[in-house]
Protein backbone atom coordinates (compact mmCIF):
# COMPACT_ATOMS: atom_id res chain seq x y z
CA UNK A 1 0.00 0.00 0.00
CA UNK A 2 1.54 3.24 -1.06
CA UNK A 3 1.66 6.37 1.92
CA UNK A 4 1.16 9.87 0.83
CA UNK A 5 3.70 11.69 2.24
CA UNK A 6 1.26 13.42 4.42
CA UNK A 7 0.56 10.14 5.64
CA UNK A 8 0.63 9.66 9.21
CA UNK A 9 2.14 6.19 10.40
CA UNK A 10 1.94 3.66 13.12
CA UNK A 11 5.42 3.09 14.10
CA UNK A 12 6.52 0.42 16.80
CA UNK A 13 10.27 0.23 17.82
CA UNK A 14 11.25 -3.21 19.14
CA UNK A 15 14.59 -3.74 20.82
CA UNK A 16 15.75 -6.05 24.00
CA UNK A 17 17.85 -3.92 26.46
CA UNK A 18 16.35 -0.28 27.23
CA UNK A 19 19.67 1.15 28.63
CA UNK A 20 22.75 2.90 26.96
CA UNK A 21 22.97 4.49 23.23
CA UNK A 22 20.08 2.29 21.76
CA UNK A 23 17.67 3.46 24.24
CA UNK A 24 18.51 7.31 23.97
CA UNK A 25 18.09 6.74 20.22
CA UNK A 26 14.99 5.49 20.35
CA UNK A 27 13.88 8.06 22.61
CA UNK A 28 15.17 10.42 20.59
CA UNK A 29 13.78 9.39 17.87
CA UNK A 30 10.43 8.79 18.94
CA UNK A 31 10.03 12.27 20.36
CA UNK A 32 10.54 13.81 17.08
CA UNK A 33 8.04 11.07 15.45
CA UNK A 34 5.85 12.04 17.48
CA UNK A 35 6.30 15.90 17.18
CA UNK A 36 5.54 15.02 13.52
CA UNK A 37 2.25 13.67 14.30
CA UNK A 38 2.98 9.73 13.93
CA UNK A 39 1.14 7.51 16.37
CA UNK A 40 4.90 5.42 18.33
CA UNK A 41 4.98 3.11 20.41
CA UNK A 42 7.76 0.60 22.35
CA UNK A 43 7.98 -3.04 22.54
CA UNK A 44 11.41 -3.55 24.66
CA UNK A 45 12.67 -6.03 27.65
CA UNK A 46 10.92 -6.05 31.31
CA UNK A 47 14.47 -7.78 32.55
CA UNK A 48 17.14 -5.17 32.42
CA UNK A 49 17.19 -1.26 33.59
CA UNK A 50 16.89 0.35 36.70
CA UNK A 51 15.37 3.70 38.36
CA UNK A 52 16.92 5.79 36.65
CA UNK A 53 15.58 3.89 33.05
CA UNK A 54 12.15 3.72 34.70
CA UNK A 55 12.43 7.29 35.16
CA UNK A 56 13.34 7.93 31.68
CA UNK A 57 10.10 5.57 30.92
CA UNK A 58 7.67 7.49 33.08
CA UNK A 59 8.60 10.89 31.05
CA UNK A 60 8.15 9.30 27.59
CA UNK A 61 5.46 7.06 28.51
CA UNK A 62 2.71 10.03 28.07
CA UNK A 63 2.95 11.12 24.19
CA UNK A 64 3.36 7.34 23.75
CA UNK A 65 -0.37 6.65 21.66
CA UNK A 66 1.07 3.14 21.16
CA UNK A 67 2.33 3.11 25.04
CA UNK A 68 4.97 1.02 26.11
CA UNK A 69 5.15 -2.74 26.53
CA UNK A 70 7.73 -4.43 28.07
CA UNK A 71 8.17 -8.22 28.18
CA UNK A 72 10.77 -10.82 28.77
CA UNK A 73 13.55 -10.81 26.53
CA UNK A 74 16.31 -13.03 27.01
CA UNK A 75 19.91 -11.70 25.81
CA UNK A 76 21.48 -14.61 24.26
CA UNK A 77 19.80 -17.38 21.88
CA UNK A 78 18.00 -19.96 23.26
CA UNK A 79 14.63 -22.67 23.72
CA UNK A 80 13.09 -19.38 26.09
CA UNK A 81 13.72 -17.43 23.10
CA UNK A 82 10.24 -19.19 21.55
CA UNK A 83 8.39 -17.93 24.48
CA UNK A 84 9.53 -14.32 24.52
CA UNK A 85 9.70 -14.15 20.82
CA UNK A 86 5.14 -15.35 21.19
CA UNK A 87 4.78 -12.99 23.76
CA UNK A 88 6.17 -10.00 21.55
CA UNK A 89 4.43 -10.83 18.46
CA UNK A 90 1.48 -11.07 19.91
CA UNK A 91 1.67 -7.59 21.41
CA UNK A 92 3.12 -5.94 18.10
CA UNK A 93 0.13 -7.46 16.37
CA UNK A 94 -2.48 -5.89 18.78
CA UNK A 95 -0.91 -2.68 17.88
CA UNK A 96 -1.29 -3.20 13.95
CA UNK A 97 1.78 -0.54 12.83
CA UNK A 98 2.60 0.13 9.20
CA UNK A 99 6.71 0.50 10.54
CA UNK A 100 8.17 -2.27 12.45
CA UNK A 101 11.43 -0.50 13.15
CA UNK A 102 13.88 -3.15 15.06
CA UNK A 103 17.16 -2.10 16.99
CA UNK A 104 20.11 -4.26 17.85
CA UNK A 105 20.36 -8.09 17.18
CA UNK A 106 17.76 -9.16 19.19
CA UNK A 107 15.13 -6.27 18.08
CA UNK A 108 16.06 -6.56 14.47
CA UNK A 109 15.40 -9.94 14.45
CA UNK A 110 12.07 -10.17 16.18
CA UNK A 111 10.77 -6.85 13.91
CA UNK A 112 11.63 -8.43 10.50
CA UNK A 113 9.94 -11.66 11.42
CA UNK A 114 6.99 -10.51 13.13
CA UNK A 115 6.75 -8.01 10.06
CA UNK A 116 6.78 -10.95 7.83
CA UNK A 117 4.34 -12.86 9.43
CA UNK A 118 1.49 -9.54 9.93
CA UNK A 119 2.17 -9.48 6.02
CA UNK A 120 0.47 -12.58 5.69
CA UNK A 121 -2.41 -11.19 7.26
CA UNK A 122 -2.84 -7.53 6.93
CA UNK A 123 -1.67 -4.74 4.70
CA UNK A 124 2.24 -3.73 4.26
CA UNK A 125 4.23 -3.71 6.99
CA UNK A 126 7.92 -1.76 6.55
CA UNK A 127 10.23 -4.27 8.49
CA UNK A 128 13.19 -1.59 8.59
CA UNK A 129 16.54 -2.84 11.05
CA UNK A 130 19.38 -0.81 12.74
CA UNK A 131 22.04 -2.88 14.01
CA UNK A 132 23.57 -0.30 16.73
CA UNK A 133 26.62 -2.53 16.31
CA UNK A 134 25.22 -5.62 17.71
CA UNK A 135 25.78 -8.35 16.06
CA UNK A 136 28.55 -6.84 14.00
CA UNK A 137 30.88 -6.75 17.05
CA UNK A 138 31.35 -10.82 16.60
CA UNK A 139 34.47 -12.13 15.75
CA UNK A 140 33.63 -13.54 12.04
CA UNK A 141 36.22 -16.30 12.51
CA UNK A 142 34.29 -17.96 15.35
CA UNK A 143 31.53 -20.48 15.13
CA UNK A 144 29.49 -17.78 16.81
CA UNK A 145 30.58 -14.70 15.10
CA UNK A 146 29.83 -16.99 11.65
CA UNK A 147 26.38 -18.50 12.71
CA UNK A 148 25.34 -14.97 13.52
CA UNK A 149 26.33 -13.47 10.05
CA UNK A 150 24.61 -16.51 8.55
CA UNK A 151 21.58 -15.68 9.86
CA UNK A 152 22.07 -11.87 9.65
CA UNK A 153 22.32 -12.70 5.57
CA UNK A 154 19.46 -14.81 5.59
CA UNK A 155 17.29 -11.80 7.21
CA UNK A 156 18.33 -9.67 4.23
CA UNK A 157 15.70 -11.02 2.59
CA UNK A 158 12.91 -9.87 5.13
CA UNK A 159 14.46 -6.89 5.29
CA UNK A 160 12.47 -3.51 3.69
CA UNK A 161 15.64 -0.92 4.84
CA UNK A 162 18.58 -1.15 6.87
CA UNK A 163 19.60 2.25 8.76
CA UNK A 164 23.19 2.38 9.62
CA UNK A 165 24.26 5.03 12.17
CA UNK A 166 28.23 5.21 10.85
CA UNK A 167 29.93 4.68 7.58
CA UNK A 168 31.88 2.69 10.16
CA UNK A 169 29.20 0.36 10.54
CA UNK A 170 28.04 -0.32 7.16
CA UNK A 171 32.04 -1.11 5.79
CA UNK A 172 32.03 -3.86 8.89
CA UNK A 173 28.26 -4.89 7.61
CA UNK A 174 30.26 -5.48 4.03
CA UNK A 175 33.40 -7.22 5.48
CA UNK A 176 31.37 -9.55 7.88
CA UNK A 177 28.15 -10.29 6.28
CA UNK A 178 28.75 -8.80 2.46
CA UNK A 179 27.27 -5.77 0.17
CA UNK A 180 23.77 -5.19 1.42
CA UNK A 181 20.98 -6.76 -0.80
CA UNK A 182 18.18 -4.61 0.72
CA UNK A 183 17.68 -0.91 0.81
CA UNK A 184 20.13 0.89 2.98
CA UNK A 185 21.45 4.22 4.15
CA UNK A 186 23.54 5.97 6.39
CA UNK A 187 21.70 8.61 9.01
CA UNK A 188 23.97 9.50 12.00
CA UNK A 189 22.78 9.89 15.78
CA UNK A 190 21.51 13.62 16.81
CA UNK A 191 21.33 15.59 19.45
CA UNK A 192 18.59 17.80 20.75
CA UNK A 193 19.11 21.85 20.83
CA UNK A 194 19.55 22.16 24.22
CA UNK A 195 22.47 19.63 24.50
CA UNK A 196 24.77 22.17 23.31
CA UNK A 197 24.75 24.25 25.67
CA UNK A 198 28.09 23.95 27.90
CA UNK A 199 28.26 21.87 31.06
CA UNK A 200 30.61 23.49 33.74
CA UNK A 201 32.85 21.41 36.18
CA UNK A 202 31.34 21.65 39.76
CA UNK A 203 33.85 22.86 42.42
CA UNK A 204 35.88 20.28 43.60
CA UNK A 205 35.38 17.85 40.68
CA UNK A 206 37.14 14.35 39.69
CA UNK A 207 40.08 15.17 37.10
CA UNK A 208 37.75 11.89 34.88
CA UNK A 209 34.59 10.48 34.36
CA UNK A 210 33.87 7.07 33.07
CA UNK A 211 29.58 6.77 31.88
CA UNK A 212 28.13 4.23 30.51
CA UNK A 213 27.22 0.26 31.04
CA UNK A 214 29.29 -1.47 33.09
CA UNK A 215 30.73 -4.26 30.57
CA UNK A 216 34.19 -5.19 29.11
CA UNK A 217 32.82 -4.21 25.86
CA UNK A 218 32.80 -0.75 27.14
CA UNK A 219 36.30 -0.49 28.56
CA UNK A 220 35.53 -0.11 32.39
CA UNK A 221 38.28 -2.69 33.39
CA UNK A 222 41.00 -0.43 30.92
CA UNK A 223 40.17 3.01 32.31
CA UNK A 224 40.41 1.37 35.93
CA UNK A 225 43.77 0.06 34.76
CA UNK A 226 44.79 3.31 33.43
CA UNK A 227 43.91 5.39 36.60
CA UNK A 228 46.27 2.82 38.57
CA UNK A 229 48.93 3.56 35.90
CA UNK A 230 48.67 7.46 36.39
CA UNK A 231 48.85 7.32 40.29
CA UNK A 232 52.28 4.58 39.72
CA UNK A 233 53.49 8.10 37.72
CA UNK A 234 53.65 10.57 41.07
CA UNK A 235 50.32 11.57 40.69
CA UNK A 236 48.62 9.89 43.66
CA UNK A 237 45.69 13.02 43.74
CA UNK A 238 44.07 11.45 40.38
CA UNK A 239 40.51 10.82 41.04
CA UNK A 240 38.26 9.63 39.01
CA UNK A 241 34.30 8.88 38.97
CA UNK A 242 32.35 5.97 37.04
CA UNK A 243 28.54 6.48 36.57
CA UNK A 244 26.79 3.26 35.61
CA UNK A 245 24.87 0.03 36.21
CA UNK A 246 25.04 -3.63 34.97
CA UNK A 247 25.67 -7.16 36.37
CA UNK A 248 29.47 -7.17 35.97
CA UNK A 249 29.76 -3.98 38.48
CA UNK A 250 31.05 -6.05 41.65
CA UNK A 251 34.00 -7.33 39.01
CA UNK A 252 34.79 -3.64 38.77
CA UNK A 253 34.38 -2.80 42.33
CA UNK A 254 36.50 -5.74 43.31
CA UNK A 255 39.35 -4.67 40.75
CA UNK A 256 39.39 -1.03 42.49
CA UNK A 257 39.80 -2.63 45.59
CA UNK A 258 42.82 -4.92 43.98
CA UNK A 259 44.53 -2.32 42.76
CA UNK A 260 44.34 -0.25 45.89
CA UNK A 261 42.54 2.48 44.60
CA UNK A 262 39.56 2.91 46.73
CA UNK A 263 40.24 6.47 47.66
CA UNK A 264 40.93 7.11 43.74
CA UNK A 265 37.89 5.96 42.10
CA UNK A 266 34.29 6.48 43.44
CA UNK A 267 31.40 4.95 42.28
CA UNK A 268 27.78 6.14 41.55
CA UNK A 269 24.43 4.92 40.22
CA UNK A 270 23.34 5.71 36.40
CA UNK A 271 22.17 9.23 36.06
CA UNK A 272 22.03 11.88 32.96
CA UNK A 273 24.74 12.16 31.11
CA UNK A 274 24.73 16.27 31.46
CA UNK A 275 24.41 15.66 35.63
CA UNK A 276 27.40 13.20 35.63
CA UNK A 277 29.09 15.62 32.84
CA UNK A 278 29.47 18.62 35.88
CA UNK A 279 31.23 15.67 38.28
CA UNK A 280 34.64 16.07 36.46
CA UNK A 281 37.03 18.09 34.11
CA UNK A 282 37.34 15.14 31.63
CA UNK A 283 35.21 12.27 30.08
CA UNK A 284 36.92 8.98 28.94
CA UNK A 285 35.16 6.57 26.76
CA UNK A 286 37.50 3.47 27.07
CA UNK A 287 35.32 1.24 24.43
CA UNK A 288 36.56 -2.05 22.62
CA UNK A 289 33.97 -1.79 20.27
CA UNK A 290 30.78 0.83 19.13
CA UNK A 291 28.87 1.47 16.50
CA UNK A 292 28.29 5.40 17.23
CA UNK A 293 28.34 6.14 20.70
CA UNK A 294 25.78 8.87 22.19
CA UNK A 295 28.33 9.68 24.79
CA UNK A 296 30.83 11.00 22.60
CA UNK A 297 28.55 13.59 20.50
CA UNK A 298 27.10 14.45 24.38
CA UNK A 299 30.46 15.12 25.60
CA UNK A 300 31.57 17.29 22.93
CA UNK A 301 28.55 19.14 22.55
CA UNK A 302 28.98 19.90 26.43
CA UNK A 303 32.25 21.10 25.70
CA UNK A 304 33.86 18.76 28.00
CA UNK A 305 36.97 17.41 26.90
CA UNK A 306 37.08 14.02 26.32
CA UNK A 307 40.00 10.67 25.55
CA UNK A 308 38.54 8.51 23.44
CA UNK A 309 39.66 4.95 21.64
CA UNK A 310 39.09 5.15 18.09
CA UNK A 311 37.13 2.29 17.36
CA UNK A 312 33.90 2.40 15.16
CA UNK A 313 32.53 5.17 14.06
CA UNK A 314 34.38 7.85 17.23
CA UNK A 315 36.84 8.84 14.10
CA UNK A 316 34.18 9.76 12.22
CA UNK A 317 32.76 12.48 15.07
CA UNK A 318 35.99 13.40 16.51
CA UNK A 319 38.10 13.22 13.01
CA UNK A 320 40.74 10.61 12.07
CA UNK A 321 43.30 12.80 13.31
CA UNK A 322 42.23 13.93 16.28
CA UNK A 323 44.67 13.99 19.49
CA UNK A 324 41.95 12.66 21.52
CA UNK A 325 42.09 9.56 19.73
CA UNK A 326 43.82 6.30 21.40
CA UNK A 327 43.77 2.43 21.00
CA UNK A 328 41.74 0.59 23.57
CA UNK A 329 44.99 0.22 25.78
CA UNK A 330 45.49 1.22 29.53
CA UNK A 331 48.93 2.15 29.10
CA UNK A 332 48.04 4.82 25.24
CA UNK A 333 44.76 5.74 27.92
CA UNK A 334 47.08 6.54 30.67
CA UNK A 335 49.67 8.77 28.42
CA UNK A 336 46.80 10.58 27.64
CA UNK A 337 44.80 11.25 30.00
CA UNK A 338 48.19 12.69 31.87
CA UNK A 339 48.34 14.95 29.03
CA UNK A 340 45.55 16.31 29.47
CA UNK A 341 46.26 16.85 33.19
CA UNK A 342 49.63 18.52 32.11
CA UNK A 343 47.67 21.41 30.05
CA UNK A 344 43.99 20.71 30.38
CA UNK A 345 43.23 24.65 28.72
CA UNK A 346 45.75 23.44 25.96
CA UNK A 347 44.04 20.09 25.59
CA UNK A 348 40.43 21.21 25.92
CA UNK A 349 41.32 23.88 22.40
CA UNK A 350 42.00 20.80 20.48
CA UNK A 351 38.40 19.54 20.50
CA UNK A 352 36.02 19.98 17.53
CA UNK A 353 34.52 23.18 16.56
CA UNK A 354 30.68 22.89 18.59
CA UNK A 355 28.87 24.58 15.22
CA UNK A 356 30.28 22.58 13.24
CA UNK A 357 28.98 19.14 15.47
CA UNK A 358 25.69 20.89 15.33
CA UNK A 359 25.03 21.20 11.98
CA UNK A 360 26.21 17.43 11.10
CA UNK A 361 24.26 15.90 14.55
CA UNK A 362 21.05 16.86 14.92
CA UNK A 363 18.05 14.93 15.53
CA UNK A 364 15.70 17.29 13.27
CA UNK A 365 18.09 15.46 10.39
CA UNK A 366 17.84 12.09 12.06
CA UNK A 367 14.14 12.20 11.99
CA UNK A 368 13.83 13.44 8.40
CA UNK A 369 16.11 11.08 6.92
CA UNK A 370 14.59 8.15 8.94
CA UNK A 371 11.16 9.18 7.70
CA UNK A 372 12.56 9.18 4.71
CA UNK A 373 12.87 5.51 4.56
CA UNK A 374 10.39 4.84 6.04
CA UNK A 375 8.05 6.49 3.29
CA UNK A 376 10.37 4.71 0.55
CA UNK A 377 10.20 0.99 2.49
CA UNK A 378 6.27 1.36 2.31
CA UNK A 379 6.32 2.89 -1.28
CA UNK A 380 5.30 -0.11 -3.60
CA UNK A 381 7.84 -1.31 -6.57
CA UNK A 382 7.99 -2.18 -10.00
CA UNK A 383 8.62 -5.55 -10.59
CA UNK A 384 12.25 -6.91 -10.82
CA UNK A 385 13.05 -3.31 -9.47
CA UNK A 386 15.86 -2.21 -6.36
CA UNK A 387 15.26 0.29 -4.50
CA UNK A 388 18.36 2.38 -3.39
CA UNK A 389 18.56 5.39 -1.14
CA UNK A 390 21.82 7.71 -1.50
CA UNK A 391 24.04 8.24 1.70
CA UNK A 392 23.23 11.85 2.92
CA UNK A 393 27.29 12.49 1.87
CA UNK A 394 27.08 15.93 3.29
CA UNK A 395 26.71 14.23 6.17
CA UNK A 396 30.21 12.16 6.57
CA UNK A 397 33.07 13.37 7.69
Amino acid sequence: MHQPVSAKLRIVHCFRSPVGGIFRHVRDLTEAQVAAGHSVGIVCDSTTGGDHEERLFDAVRPMLALGVHRTPMQRHVGLGDLTAAWRSYKIIKELQPNVLHGHGAKGGAYSRAFGSLLRVSRSRVARIYSPHGGSLHYDEKTTSGKAFFALERLMERFTDHLLFVSDYERRTFVRKIGEPRAANSLVYNGLQEAEFEPVPSQVGAADFLYIGMMRDLKGPDLFIEAISAIRRQAKPGVIAIMVGDGQDLPRYRAQVDRLGLAAQVQFRPAMPARAAFALADCVVVPSRAEAMPYIVLETLAAQKPIVATAVGGIPEILGSASPALVRPDAGELAGKMSAFLEAPAQYARAMPDTQELKSRFSVAVMAENIERAYRSALSPLPLNAKRTMPTDRSRVS
